[in-house]
């Protein structure tokens, strides 16, 4: 286990993350802020599916997923049909439209990403992508199930009543 000082200063570098995050939302168009960014790169990395789903992928509550899922609608970047299981329910899934707007964010991020750690090295990339999704999994595993680290089998996320700007920060372009 690492010493308090060593996690007192990963609270104040994480604190300080801001900045990159800020980076990000500065970079995306005014037509898609993060949480839309956020339901487009769920859909395309997830496939078609429910909303009650895309809320548990944004760990966020369906009354702000439906905000963001509405957004996204409204410009044709989803659409929206009734789940063939359920009448009631609604099946989202990405369009073309849909699919060319990712790839626009998916090129500034990387642009972005590329020019702000042009003199990090692959391999220093490579350990902070490494690190970055075991802070992430460290935390996400430890929900109510208590699944534990490396056993996240997916349903185990804590749940958020979120703010717009939740799932921004989670936007997994």
């Amino acid at each position: 286990m690492a010493a308090r000082s060593q996690y007192e200063e990963l609270a104040r570098q994480l604190s300080a993350v801001g900045a990159v995050k800020r980076g990000l939302a500065r970079i995306l168009p005014a037509e898609c802020p993060g949480g839309s960014a956020a339901v487009l790169a769920l859909l395309r990395q997830h496939g078609e599916m429910r909303i009650s789903r895309l809320a548990e992928l944004l760990d966020v509550d369906m009354s702000v997923t439906s905000r963001h899922v509405a957004h996204v609608a409204e410009r044709g970047w989803i659409e929206r049909s009734p789940d063939p299981a359920d009448k009631r329910s609604r099946i989202l899934r990405l369009t073309p439209d849909g699919r060319d707007v990712l790839s626009d964010l998916n090129r500034r991020t990387t642009e972005m990403f590329a020019h702000n750690l042009s003199d990090w090295s692959d391999d220093e990339v490579g350990q902070l992508n490494t690190l970055l999704a075991r802070l992430r999994d460290s935390f996400v595993c430890r929900g109510p199930s208590g699944c534990g680290p490396g056993k996240h089998s997916g349903d185990c996320r804590p749940r958020h009543s979120g703010s717009d700007n939740d799932a921004h920060t989670r936007t997994p372009v």
